[in-house]
């Protein structure tokens, strides 16, 4: 695919819907992204399956949970109960039990999946429903989590919109602070018939890119050639009320400094230095000093290696 044209003009989100502003041709972003998800991602077990009970024990537990702490109690839970029968079976309180024992907040959640679990055993005869509307028929499953597991499991979902994703649109595409916009914004932007990687992508871009505190060029963003905040300056969302100024920050000299050190295999100290700002002075305020500590940051991150060599310091990544 052609390097996409940050110059190319834009139009509103569905030709004349005034919401957002994406590239004439949307399958750029569209394209961006879903190559980026699949280069690297987050290595989660329910990412590897496509069973739809599985997906839905990981939604209910991801709700205000950290992934990382939902990993372990995920396999606990299915090799206890490996299917819903398994688990319309099992007794309510046992299930509260594992719930609270691991630490899964609001034991009502293990209530309704349980609930859940008995119908699709008495009402769908154990086919588990596949649309987001059979889905939303379920104890405890609302509109999101319905779409989500029809996304993963099957496919057939529509775009997930969840605070990730607001935040997302908002500051990619400068949709603004309105639920209907962003899901107007966010059908818009999807491709059809690939709900299951692109709600993937879109969520991970916001979990690990676009997180309250940005990690555009540290996470190589894939949008960052149209998005809205990269170019000014204002990483406000939806859920960041405030933001400190981006012009003149440390965010901006890093972000210039992978950026640099992608084009080149390596830069000498002095050299860098004079690219990324043109008041660099060696041992002025912002001289050496200042840019050691920005390589130092770099260096912790795991983004850039420096070494010395006959006499200089040399960075690359």
């Amino acid at each position: 695919m052609a390097d996409p044209d940050p110059d190319e003009p834009v139009e509103p989100a569905g030709g004349s819907d005034p919401d957002a502003a994406l590239p004439a041709d949307p399958d750029l972003v569209r394209n961006a992204l879903i190559e980026w998800y699949e280069a690297d991602h987050r290595e989660f077990p329910w990412r590897r399956t496509e069973d739809p009970y599985a997906i839905l024990v990981s939604e209910v537990m991801s709700q205000q949970t950290q992934l990382d702490r939902v990993v372990s109690a995920w396999e606990d839970f299915l090799d206890r109960w490996p299917t819903p029968a398994d688990l319309a079976a099992a007794e309510r309180g046992d299930v509260v039990a594992f719930w609270s024992d691991h630490s899964l907040g609001y034991n009502n959640r293990a209530k309704y999946l349980h609930e859940a679990a008995t119908q699709i055993e008495t009402a769908y005869d154990g086919e588990f429903p596949r649309t987001p509307d059979e889905l939303a028929e379920l104890m405890g499953v609302g509109p999101y989590t319905a779409n989500a597991v029809a996304s993963f499991a099957f496919n057939n979902g529509d775009a997930v919109v969840d605070t990730n994703v607001k935040r997302v649109l908002y500051r990619a595409f400068d949709v603004p602070d309105d639920d209907a916009a962003f899901e107007r914004v966010a059908t818009r932007v999807m491709p059809d018939e690939e709900s299951r990687v692109w709600n993937n992508a879109i969520m991970e871009l916001g979990g690990v890119a676009c997180g309250k505190r940005p990690r555009c060029d540290e996470a190589g963003c894939p949008w960052r050639e149209w998005c809205h905040a990269y170019q000014t300056g204002d990483f406000t969302a939806p859920d960041v009320p405030t933001q400190p100024s981006f012009e003149g920050s440390r965010r901006q000299f890093r972000g210039r400094i992978v950026r640099l050190l992608g084009e080149h295999d390596e830069m000498e100290l002095d050299t860098l230095g004079h690219r990324i700002r043109v008041d660099y002075t060696p041992d002025g305020e912002h001289g050496r000093e200042w840019l050691r500590g920005l390589l130092t940051d770099l260096t912790e991150d795991g983004l850039v290696e420096v070494e010395d060599r006959d006499g200089e310091t040399i960075a690359r990544l």
